[in-house]
């Protein structure tokens, strides 16, 4: 049986980072963000010009004209989402059946918006990854072209990290350091892992 483990955290709180840590102890991970860059580049990015008309360059989405063509207009903003997430949805289905297939223990689902849009129903354990509210404010903004605005944007979309939390099956801190966070993985992923105590 495989155990589809649902990743997710706010903006700026490590989750792409435990992702690769999961990678790292072997675990095949299905990353959202990727899955988009994918999409942008195929089949999402004639969907997306049909909507949005000009935000399509040489076949492939232009991440600055889409988010001038959405920010600060929730209607865009759901209509983006209608377009893409099934398409992403699709695409982590078809990873899981894939690992199902091979009889894969543990997948790992990266979903950056997964209580945001009811997933719970698609994992079968949740892991919410955290930090401290100064030092995701400190990640954030140190990104290129973030302002305090956009910040704001994005954290009134999201659930609020204390709720995240509340509804985790495992939390990873990635405000302690990343050897701490690693040795959370690595005990999220031997709690999962099926052992041959039955067999003795």
């Amino acid at each position: 049986m495989t155990i589809v483990l649902g990743l997710t955290g706010s903006i700026g709180m490590g989750k792409s980072t435990t992702g690769r840590m999961f990678m790292d102890e072997g675990v095949p991970v299905h990353d959202a963000d990727a899955a988009v860059h994918r999409l942008y580049a195929g089949v999402a990015a004639p969907l997306i010009e049909a909507r949005f008309p000009g935000t399509v360059v040489e076949g492939t989405v232009d991440r600055t004209r889409l988010a001038e063509a959405v920010m600060g207009k929730p209607e865009a903003f759901k209509a983006l989402e209608e377009i893409v997430h099934p398409l992403v949805r699709q695409d982590a289905d078809n990873f899981v059946a894939d690992h199902r297939e091979k009889g894969t223990p543990i997948v790992v689902l990266d979903i950056p918006l997964l209580f945001e849009t009811g997933g719970e129903d698609r994992v079968d354990r949740i892991v919410v990854v955290t930090a401290p509210a100064e030092e995701q404010r400190r990640r954030v903004l140190s990104r290129p072209g973030m302002t305090e605005e956009k910040f704001a944007a994005i954290l009134a979309r999201q659930v609020p990290d204390a709720e995240k939390r509340k509804r985790a099956n495992f939390i990873i801190d990635t405000g302690k350091g990343m050897e701490p966070a690693r040795q959370a993985v690595k005990a999220v992923i031997r709690e999962l892992s099926p052992t041959d105590e039955g067999a003795r």
